[in-house]
């Protein structure tokens, strides 16, 4: 399977009711995604279901974010404590490393994180013929 993923508008609403982006800033979101998550005919993610897949919470996690600035809450990290009195809020990103820091902040992006475990791992295959040794 090779190609790239057409944005579903309609699917992704389906999937994602929650997420109340218009359609335009779902449209721009799904360019942010694309340009983070390969969608082209050179992907590593040749399987288009499982690439719509990633796409969409990639999306997901955009407008999230976007709505959480949107409504003045700028703050970056998960919430380590939090109290009433003169209002005081901790965040921690816990035990992550930088590149993964971003994704954490929701659940659609922590779960994209998870998924694309495989694609960031490097897997070395020692070829059938033995390595030149020089003497």
């Amino acid at each position: 399977m090779s190609g790239i993923v057409q944005f579903n508008l309609l699917k992704f609403r389906k999937l994602y009711p929650k997420i109340s982006a218009t359609d335009d800033q779902l449209s721009m979101f799904f360019i942010d995604a694309c340009m983070q998550c390969n969608n082209t005919d050179k992907s590593i993610i040749k399987n288009l279901d499982e690439r719509e897949l990633l796409l969409f919470l990639l999306v997901a996690h955009i407008a999230t974010l976007q709505q959480r600035t949107d409504s003045g809450n700028e703050a970056v990290g998960r919430i380590a404590s939090a109290s009433e009195g003169s209002v005081s809020v901790s965040l921690d990103n816990g035990q992550t490393t930088q590149s993964e820091k971003w994704y954490q902040q929701t659940p659609y992006g922590a779960r994209y994180w998870a998924l694309i475990k495989q694609y960031r791992s490097f897997f070395y295959v020692l070829g059938k013929f033995p390595m030149p040794v020089r003497r």
